[in-house]
C-alpha cells in the first residue's frame, strides 16, 4: 500500500494516468485505455477507507510513446499537479508513464516537490521509501531495456527487408505509389512519365537552378501524398535540393538504400541505366564547378564535354610546361591518370588536335549529306519524344483536373457535420487553386506543342547557319567559342585506340543556331 499525503479534509485525491503507444483500436467502445482506467478506479476504490477519492478528469494519452514527456495528457496531469490539485497518480503499469528512467526520474522529482505519491495497480510500490524507490528504478531498468532491444529487432527488420528489396516505409518518393497494405512500390504511370522527363530535361539544361526554374514554370511539383489520418503532404514547388534528392535517388533505377548500401529492390525501375549515369556525371561535374560552365586560364573548349570511349569515363583538361617554354594542352583520361597508364588504352589527346576535329566536324555538317540527315533525324527524334511527353502530360493534366472536380462537386454537394463548415472552405479553396494551376499548365503545354512544331530544324536553315558559322568562328574570342561549342554539343567521344572522334549534338543547341541566322 502506497503512503499518500492528504488534503485537510484526509481525503487523498487520485488522478488516473493511462497510455498507449499506438492510436490502433482507440476507436472501439471500450479499448485499452478504458480497461487501464477500470482498473485503477477498482484499486482506488478499495483504499476508500484510507480516503482515497477518484478525480473525474482523464488523462488518457492515445499514440503516444513512452520514450519522452511530450505528449497531452501528461502536460495537463503535471500542470494539475503544479496547481496543487491532486494528492496521488496512479496508473496499470509503471512504463504507462514512462519507459525512459531518466525521464521517470525527473518525474518522481516533481512528484516529491508537491507531495503528491504514485501507484501502479499491477506492481504496488512505496514512493516514499528509498526501497520502493530502487524498486521502481530496477523496474523501469528493465522497461528501458525492453524498449531499447524492441528498437534494435525493429531496425535488423527494416535491414533483412531492405537486403530483400522491400519497401520499409518512409515518405513517398514522385513516380510511385505504396501498394495496398504496404511493403511494395508500384509504378504511377502518370508521375513515372513525369520523372522520365525531368531527368531529360536536366540532361538538356545540365543545371539544377535553371531545371528548378523550367518545372515551375510547367507547374510540376513534388509528391503529393495523404497520410493515414487524412492529411495532406507534399505536392511544393522543386528547388535546388529537393530537384538533386530526385535526381540521386536510386529507387528509380529499382533499387533500393539502407544505411548507405544499395540493394536490388523489388520494385520496377523508371529511369534507364544509360540516363542515369549521363546524370550522375553531370551531377559529379557540376560538384566540381558549381554547375556553371568553368573555363581554365588555357580556354578548354571541350571542358565537361569529352569522354574516352574505351573506358566511359570523362577527360580532364591539363597543361604542361614544355623545356622550350612552351605549354602543351591535352585531355587525359581520369582513368588512365588515377589508376594507371596501363588501364587505359587512350591515355591522353593533344587539346588542339580534338577541339580542331570538333570545330571541323561542326563545320562539315553542312557539306556532309550523311552526316547532316544524321543529325537532323536526331533532332527530329529529339523533337517528337519531347512532343510525346507532352501529350502524356496533358493527358494526366485531364485525369488530375477531372479528379479536382469531381472532389469539389463532393464537397459542395455533401452534408457537413457541426463545425466542419471551415475546414470545408479551406479544403474548397485548396482544391479551386489547384484545378487553376493544373488548366494554367495545360494552357502551357499547348503553347509549348505550338512552338515546338514551328521550330523543327529544317536542313535548308542548319545547311545556312553552318556556313556563317564557318564564317563568324575565328571571329569569336575563346569565351564566345566555348558558349557555342557548349550550345552545341552535348558530348564528344574520343578514342586512342584509331584517334576516332564522335560528336552528339543537341537538338536544341540546332535549332537555336537557325534561329539567331534568321535573326
Amino acid at each position: 500500500m502506497t503512503t499518500s499525503a492528504k488534503t485537510d479534509s484526509g481525503a487523498i485525491r487520485c488522478a488516473i494516468y493511462t497510455r498507449k503507444s499506438t492510436d490502433e483500436g482507440l476507436e472501439q467502445e471500450f479499448n485499452t485505455l478504458d480497461a487501464q482506467r477500470e482498473s485503477a478506479e477498482a484499486y482506488i476504490a478499495s483504499q476508500r477507507h484510507e480516503g482515497w477519492t477518484c478525480l473525474p478528469d482523464r488523462y488518457d494519452d492515445g499514440g503516444f510513446s513512452g520514450g519522452n514527456l511530450e505528449r497531452p495528457a501528461l502536460k495537463r496531469l503535471m500542470a494539475d499537479i503544479e496547481a496543487g490539485g491532486i494528492d496521488c497518480v496512479v496508473v496499470y503499469k509503471v512504463d504507462r508513464l514512462s519507459r525512459s528512467l531518466l525521464d521517470f526520474s525527473r518525474l518522481m522529482e516533481i512528484f516529491d516537490r508537491h507531495g503528491v505519491s504514485f501507484v501502479s495497480v499491477t506492481q504496488q510500490f512505496n514512493t516514499t521509501h528509498s526501497m520502493g524507490r530502487l524498486t521502481l528504478n530496477i523496474l523501469l531498468s528493465f522497461a528501458q531495456f525492453e524498449r531499447e532491444i524492441i528498437a534494435e529487432r525493429t531496425k535488423d527488420k527494416m535491414w533483412a527487408a531492405r537486403r530483400k528489396g522491400k519497401w520499409v516505409g518512409g515518405m513517398p518518393v514522385l513516380g510511385y505509389d505504396v501498394a495496398e497494405g504496404g511493403g511494395r512500390l508500384e509504378v504511377n504511370e502518370d508521375e513515372a512519365a513525369r520523372v522520365r522527363a525531368i531527368f531529360q530535361l536536366y540532361l538538356e539544361l545540365e543545371s539544377l537552378l535553371p531545371s528548378a526554374q523550367e518545372l515551375e514554370r510547367r507547374g510540376w511539383n513534388n509528391k503529393r501524398w495523404v497520410t493515414r489520418k487524412g492529411k495532406e503532404r507534399g505536392g511544393k514547388p522543386f528547388n535546388k535540393s529537393t530537384l538533386f534528392r530526385l535526381l540521386t535517388n536510386p529507387i528509380y533505377t529499382g533499387k533500393v538504400v539502407f544505411q548507405g548500401t544499395t540493394y536490388e529492390g523489388e520494385h520496377e525501375a523508371i529511369v534507364d541505366m544509360e540516363t542515369w549515369k549521363r546524370v550522375q556525371a553531370i551531377l559529379r561535374r557540376n560538384r566540381l564547378n558549381g554547375g556553371t560552365l568553368v573555363r581554365n586560364k588555357y580556354g578548354a573548349l571541350l571542358k565537361g564535354l569529352i569522354f574516352c570511349t574505351p573506358c566511359g569515363t570523362g577527360m580532364t583538361h591539363s597543361c604542361a610546361k614544355r623545356k622550350n617554354g612552351k605549354s602543351y594542352r591535352y585531355y587525359v583520361c581520369q582513368t588512365a591518370q588515377q589508376r594507371g597508364w596501363a588501364k587505359c588504352p587512350t591515355k591522353s589527346v593533344n587539346a588542339y588536335d580534338i577541339e580542331s576535329a570538333v570545330v571541323q566536324h561542326i563545320k562539315g555538317l553542312g557539306t556532309n549529306p550523311a552526316v547532316l540527315s544524321t543529325t537532323l533525324t536526331r533532332a527530329t527524334e529529339q523533337a517528337e519524344a519531347r512532343l510525346h511527353e507532352l501529350e502524356m502530360e496533358r493527358k494526366a493534366a485531364e485525369r488530375e483536373l477531372r479528379r479536382l472536380h469531381a472532389q469539389v462537386r463532393k464537397l459542395l454537394g455533401g452534408t457537413l457535420p457541426a463545425g466542419a463548415s471551415e475546414i470545408a472552405t479551406d479544403r474548397l479553396a485548396d482544391l479551386q487553386e489547384r484545378i487553376r494551376t493544373t488548366e494554367q499548365r495545360m494552357t502551357a503545354i499547348q503553347e509549348e506543342i505550338i512552338v515546338l512544331g514551328k521550330t523543327t530544324v529544317k536542313e535548308k536553315d542548319l545547311t545556312q547557319a553552318l556556313a556563317d558559322f564557318d564564317e563568324v568562328w575565328n571571329s569569336l574570342s575563346s569565351k564566345e567559342q566555348a558558349k557555342i561549342i557548349h550550345l552545341l554539343v552535348e558530348r564528344v567521344g574520343f578514342d586512342g585506340r584509331d584517334q576516332s572522334v564522335t560528336v552528339t549534338f543537341r537538338s536544341e543547341g540546332l535549332k537555336q543556331l537557325c534561329q539567331r541566322t534568321a535573326a
